[in-house]
């Protein structure tokens, strides 16, 4: 069965087979490469997206390609990406044997040269990501890994942290979200009946603060306050 030259035709087996070697070797070479290739992408959804996008396309270009056989094997990948989903939520090993564990990078201010070389990123690639998360000083990171996602977390020392009323026993409200009951001209009035308004209230509101109308909105948020906020158009 030498499925792997060029055939003349294929059996249903045969495609099953072609499908499920092409996303075994597929992984094997994504985990490979290292997260770095695929920043923020899981190695599965990598995978899939790659090898379903090739399969579509040259049947869909070749006029001598039938789509049997792509179907066959996209339906197969389908399977194999949906067991894959829950294998990885089901059983540690195959998490672990997929996705890369967190690599220590920096520990208490000091750079973990190993690490690094284990992530396979550069000293580079290293302050880069920290001058994004506005870190100038690596001596401020208590704790920084290089994460499955392909990108670094960090910890400050406390003493670098930002103050918050917390930390200053300050009693703070809790948090609402304002509200959007306009957008785009139009009343939501889901978002009305959520924090109890009618469109009489929305209009008169317009009217008396704002001396304008609905249609000459472009946003409108209310907070937990009704303090009423309108942003217009141009």
């Amino acid at each position: 069965m030498d499925f792997f030259s060029s055939q003349d035709t294929l059996t249903w087996f045969e495609w099953v087979l072609r499908a499920i070697i092409g996303f075994i070797f597929l992984l094997i070479i994504a985990r490979t490469l290292g997260q770095r290739t695929i920043s923020q992408l899981r190695i599965l959804d990598f995978v899939i997206a790659l090898v379903i996008g090739n399969i579509i396309a040259h049947p869909l270009s070749d006029q001598h390609l039938g789509l049997k056989g792509s179907i066959i094997t996209t339906t197969v990948l389908m399977v194999l990406y949906i067991s894959g989903v829950y294998m990885l939520l089901k059983w540690p090993w195959f998490r672990k044997l997929v996705n890369s564990p967190p690599v220590t990078i920096v520990k208490d201010g000091e750079i973990r040269y190993e690490g690094l070389k284990k992530a396979r990123i550069s000293l580079d690639v290293l302050l880069e990501e920290l001058r994004e998360n506005q870190i100038e000083d690596v001596k401020k990171v208590v704790l920084a890994t290089w994460e499955a996602n392909g990108k670094v977390s960090y910890l400050l020392d406390p003493k670098y942290q930002n103050v918050t009323p917390e930390t200053l026993g300050i009693k703070t409200e809790p948090f609402t979200h304002p509200r959007t009951i306009i957008k785009e001209g139009i009343i939501l009035i889901a978002e009305l009946k959520e924090i109890r308004k009618d469109e009489e209230w929305i209009t008169s509101q317009l009217e008396n603060l704002y001396q304008t109308n609905v249609k000459e909105v472009l946003l409108a948020t209310v907070d937990n306050k009704d303090k009423l906020n309108v942003f217009f158009y141009g």
